[in-house]
């Protein structure tokens, strides 16, 4: 029976004899997959000490390398169990994390790249900032994957004292390595670490710029702004769509003195980059559908009345009359004033819906009444005179009424 059937029935112990047994080495090291892709198995505990044994024992180096990276698979006991039976090491299951990470740092010193990896990935789930000089030293390894994973511990450390070194990495030759350092950079997210990342906005890898795109957001000043824009104009719309969202990040991390004339700058950028290709508005609309941060959405809203031209996009008028309805007061106001802005026929019908559903908020329905009231025409303030017939909301009926002085309606 194959080795996919035995997967397939579940029969770990049958994999298990293929590991330890078979003659041909490409059935070892695949035996030795397939255990990997069965964490949750009941036979788990044999299958990590088969594994544990082949990674030591067995003379193929294919069947070493498939052998480790199914105990990294397999989670943190599994590479302990290994580690600390390759250092003659032993370490009780509650041993304390440092005295883990000192076992972890030793096999960074292995022969074995896949090993080395191993290593990294363990100490970096143990997150133990004190690990982060060992991992540094790896970022020389001479194999890629262990320079990457080593990066990858750091950013999941988040320490600091990884910066410089991290910084380095971002000229490596790989993209990998370099978009894991970004990663890394990004979440410790110092100014240190926010500075390097800006020489990545044109890198050749579209991974490597949309990594470093995405952590320009957490800017707490306008440095990045420039290379936002830049990032406008990439040749890949997930870059051009990850600087939409960290300009709006941006708009909500500066210091309110700074705010005026960064708005402006971003204003001027993002309405440029729409008319161009239309690849603006559509993310500005996912963040305001989608978006849990008050100042986000509340940034978001005031802008799309800034670069939106007419009704040219109507899930954005959607967007910001649902909105009216479910966003927060500042937010409702943001969105009612960029409505003001948009005008337009599409504009006034869905206001005046909203208006007149009384199963709507009390609120929304007066703020939409007060917007039509500045975008509106003839037949809108007889729209409205309508309204204050079928309505008894106090507060409905007192925006209509200031709504029919500025139109010229009836006053009564």
């Amino acid at each position: 029976m194959s080795l996919f059937q035995h997967e397939r029935d579940g029969n770990a112990q049958k994999i298990i004899e293929a590991l330890q047994n078979a003659n041909s080495a490409e059935v070892r090291k695949r035996a030795a997959e397939v255990l990997g892709r069965m964490e949750d198995h009941d036979d788990r505990d044999d299958m990590i000490t088969a594994l544990v044994r082949a990674a030591q024992e067995d003379d193929s180096d294919a069947v070493v390398a498939a052998a480790i990276d199914a105990l990294d698979e397999l989670g943190q006991d599994g590479l302990e169990r290994l580690i600390t039976s390759m250092a003659d090491l032993n370490l009780s299951a509650d041993a304390a994390d440092w005295k883990k990470v000192k076992a972890f740092a030793r096999a960074l010193e292995a022969d074995i790249p896949e090993l080395r990896m191993a290593a990294a990935n363990a100490i970096g789930e143990l997150e133990v900032p004190d690990a982060i000089p060992a991992l540094a030293d790896r970022f020389d390894d001479p194999d890629p994957r262990v320079r990457a994973r080593a990066a990858r511990a750091c950013r999941n450390i988040g320490d600091a004292r990884a910066t410089d070194s991290l910084t380095g990495l971002l000229s490596d030759p790989k993209a990998a390595v370099r978009r894991e350092a970004a990663e890394a950079l990004g979440r410790i997210g110092n100014r240190q670490a926010l500075q390097a990342l800006l020489q990545l906005y044109d890198d050749d890898s579209e991974m490597v710029r949309r990594i470093a795109v995405r952590g320009f957001g957490k800017f707490r000043n306008d440095r990045p702004v420039e290379y936002l824009a830049d990032a406008l104009s990439d040749e890949s719309s997930a870059v051009r769509r990850t600087a939409v969202f960290s300009l709006i990040e941006l708009l909500s991390n500066v210091p309110t003195e700074q705010s005026h004339q960064i708005r402006e700058v971003v204003v001027e950028q993002l309405t440029e980059t729409e008319r161009e290709d239309k690849s603006v508005v559509d993310p500005l609309v996912e963040i305001l559908d989608a978006g849990t941060k008050a100042a986000q959405r509340r940034n978001t809203a005031w802008l799309l009345g800034r670069i939106m031209e007419g009704e040219t996009n109507r899930d954005a008028i959607d967007a910001l009359v649902t909105t009216l309805d479910e966003g927060g007061k500042m937010t409702k106001q943001f969105a009612a004033t960029s409505l003001a802005e948009v005008g337009a026929t599409y504009t006034e019908k869905q206001l005046l819906e909203l208006a007149r559903d009384d199963n709507n908020d009390t609120d929304a329905r007066a703020q939409a009444v007060f917007t039509l009231g500045k975008i509106g025409d003839e037949d809108t303030a007889e729209a409205i005179e309508r309204l204050l017939d079928e309505t008894e909301d106090e507060q409905v009926r007192k925006r209509a009424f200031s709504a029919l002085s500025k139109l010229g309606g009836a006053k009564r």
